[in-house]
């Protein structure tokens, strides 16, 4: 019997990838959120030497490495109350999102709810615990038979920011119907309002939403983005220890652990705030300059408070506006692809290189004229 998998939407992007790399000066590719600056010295310096690893690492994460976890969690989230059986490594983010559903015990009956623009990931572990999915950010829409609840701050592809209400109202409405929060907050550490650029964006942990109170509440991490570390599959999970338990025991039959060298170079990245910082500028002045070129050429950005994308509009089918950009060459992702429907938005990357954004401005600034 066939797995029920959703299409993967980034095959139809296809042809568009082929028509804007035919421009005669080449494609600027703004459609994937992958890093392109280096990752940090110190931190491959951490990698290379712990290269010796002969021995099988932990599944739960080595203890310097987990009380990292604990700190950061302390030291930039405002969330100081967590201890060593609170967190658990993971490899990137992405494969515990996929699995979380079926290492939770859904399945059909089951309903995993989503936000109504989403990461196609929250489905597709849905999909492989044979649960149904439903897409909604109304709390008091959620069914009963709710049993995994994943918000996502800042949010993929929009870029919405959950304020302490927001988080404090989702989680009281999932212990209402006694079923698992797990909030994906890979964009923490980029947001754009002041507020943000000085502290992370809130967590599902903070105790002003838990109220001292972080059973079945889950914050899913990656350090891909903050730390140029997409490549080492580096992240984490936090949250209620017996959960925590629950899953730890699931990895160790699996085997699904980070290998030790990287283990040592989340250790260095966690760490270390300068590098954030630096990369977080890096971002915030292509963001700079991209935004407004996009608007001199009829675009409205909505959202986008926070994380690595434009959400942007013309008010035009989302894949009409993909077709008009290839043709300058540059590659952009429609609304489609995280369940807009009717799409008019595009998802745009400031994951580009300082001269790529450059050119970017410039086939835009050509189009507005």
């Amino acid at each position: 019997m066939a797995l029920q998998l959703p299409d993967y939407p980034w095959d139809s992007l296809v042809p568009f990838a082929e028509r804007a790399a035919a421009h005669v000066s080449g494609i600027v590719d703004l459609s994937v959120g992958s890093p392109v600056d280096p990752t940090p010295a110190l931190i491959r310096d951490s990698l290379a030497a712990a290269t010796d690893a002969h021995a099988y690492p932990l599944t739960v994460g080595t203890p310097v490495l987990r009380e990292a976890i604990v700190s950061w969690f302390a030291e930039r989230r405002g969330v100081d109350d967590l201890g060593v059986a609170n967190v658990l490594p993971t490899i990137g983010s992405k494969e515990f999102i996929a699995g979380l559903a079926l290492w939770l015990g859904l399945g059909e009956g089951d309903v995993v709810v989503q936000p109504r623009l989403a990461y196609p990931t929250y489905a597709v572990g849905a999909a492989l615990a044979g649960a149904a999915i439903v897409s909604s950010d109304d709390p008091a829409e959620w069914p009963e038979n709710t049993r995994l609840i994943w918000i996502n701050s800042p949010g993929n592809p929009n870029g919405r920011i959950l304020g302490v209400d927001e988080l404090a109202v989702a989680v009281s409405r999932a212990r209402e119907l006694g079923a698992v929060i797990a909030s994906d907050e890979c964009y923490a550490e980029l947001g754009w309002e002041p507020e943000y650029v000085r502290d992370a964006t809130p967590s599902i942990l903070d105790p002003r939403v838990v109220h001292g109170e972080r059973n079945s509440v889950l914050c899913v991490y990656s350090l891909s983005k903050q730390s140029n570390l997409a490549g080492y599959r580096a992240g984490f999970v936090a949250g209620c220890s017996d959960l925590i338990a629950q899953l730890l025991a699931v990895r160790k039959h699996l085997g699904t652990l980070p290998p030790a060298p990287i283990q040592a170079a989340m250790v260095t990245a966690l760490s270390d705030h300068e590098h954030v910082r630096a990369q977080r500028e890096l971002y915030r002045a292509r963001r700079a300059t991209l935004a407004p070129a996009l608007e001199r050429a009829g675009f409205r950005i909505d959202h986008s408070q926070g994380g690595l994308y434009l959400w942007a509009t013309r008010g035009v089918d989302a894949w009409q506006t993909v077709a008009d950009l290839a043709d300058l060459g540059i590659l952009v992702v429609p609304g489609t692809f995280y369940g807009e429907e009717p799409s008019e938005h595009v998802r745009i990357a400031i994951t580009a290189t300082d001269t790529a954004i450059a050119t970017a401005v410039e086939r835009l600034d050509a189009l507005s004229k």
